[in-house]
């Protein structure tokens, strides 16, 4: 979402500024600032310009974004906050913006003790439905996709992509398989954010913003599979476990349990009634598009060693130490799989 958005703006006419952990080259209206965006103090002398909005993509503990909203709100006539629908408990309706969060309806005593992404998402969306001002909008984005990011189910491409194009097997769990959900180009979501950048109407309100398009993951698959094949010639082994306990011993458990096994289908009246009519990109076309630009130029990210064990051990195959960078990642590989 980002990258698209700071274009979207700029082309606008828009000065916009943009924080990094790089160094990067400035566009027309696009100015960078080099520093941790996690520091108080090169937050602060950011802040300190002034601006007529700012869009916050951080991840927070509860904590830590507690103590520096102040200074957002008191710096800008419009803070944005990037939530999540993860934060919506399940539902058999299409969930709209008022439909229950797990933080308020959920029971489960051990979780709730925890941080965990959609509990502290839900947390810090209080602070601001509490904190007595209006000059802040609340974004709840779902699955969104690009060329770069190409999820399937928990997984990033870097845990099945990788695999299909090593020869190994995707193994996805037939409870996840099952589950409906959305997925939403990323350049969509930046251009319906782009519309509420001033607009009267968000201040104090929340928005989510996903298509309402939705398929079954295996449906998903079948589209990646596809491409595959064509690119390749060759069609990717799949295996489906029964249920995803095991997965969820050598992953995020919550993640699994509080949101892929819910089916995730969303209202979108109250975004189109603020911004008009939104056009999201149907899935098929877009992942289809994403997929092959990825093939076209693959850039891998971090890789979960533990679950790349785990995967090789229920499908009965084993990754080449020299595929995994680092002694540590190597020696965790190997006691995963093995012992």
């Amino acid at each position: 979402m980002g990258e698209p958005l700071v274009g979207l703006l700029g082309e606008a006419g828009n000065e916009v500024h943009v924080t990094t952990r790089q160094e990067r080259k400035p566009g027309e209206g696009i100015r960078y600032f080099t520093g941790n965006a996690h520091e108080e103090g090169f937050l602060r002398g950011i802040l300190e310009k002034g601006y007529g909005a700012v869009l916050d993509f951080m991840v927070y503990g509860s904590g830590e974004f507690r103590d520096r909203l102040p200074l957002f709100l008191e710096n800008t006539d419009q803070y944005f906050f990037f939530s999540s629908a993860r934060v919506y408990a399940r539902s058999g309706e299409p969930l709209t913006e008022a439909s229950p969060r797990l933080l308020d309806v959920c029971r489960d005593r051990q979780y709730l003790e925890t941080d965990e992404y959609a509990l502290a998402k839900a947390r810090e969306e209080d602070l601001l439905l509490t904190c007595g001002r209006k000059n802040w909008t609340i974004i709840r984005p779902y699955i969104t996709y690009n060329h770069r990011r190409l999820q399937l189910g928990v997984y990033e491409k870097e845990h099945w992509l990788w695999r299909a194009l090593k020869g190994r097997t995707i193994v996805l769990p037939g409870d996840i398989a099952e589950r409906s959900t959305t997925m939403t180009y990323g350049p969509d979501v930046a251009a319906a954010v782009a519309k509420l950048v001033g607009n009267p109407g968000a201040l104090g309100q929340v928005f989510h913003i996903a298509a309402e398009e939705r398929a079954a993951w295996k449906e998903v698959l079948e589209i990646y599979l596809e491409v595959i094949e064509e690119r390749t010639c060759i069609r990717p082994k799949v295996l489906m476990p029964e249920d995803s306990a095991g997965l969820q011993k050598v992953w995020n458990g919550a993640q699994i349990k509080y949101d892929r096994l819910y089916d995730r289908t969303f209202d979108g009246k109250k975004l189109a009634e603020v911004c008009g009519d939104t056009a999201f990109r149907d899935l098929r076309s877009g992942l289809r598009e994403c997929l092959n630009a990825f093939l076209d130029s693959p850039v891998w990210l971090g890789f979960n060693w533990r679950y790349e064990a785990w995967a090789d051990r229920y499908a009965g195959e084993r990754t080449r130490l020299g595929d995994i960078e680092g002694r540590r990642n190597r020696l965790g590989y190997l006691k995963e799989r093995y012992l």
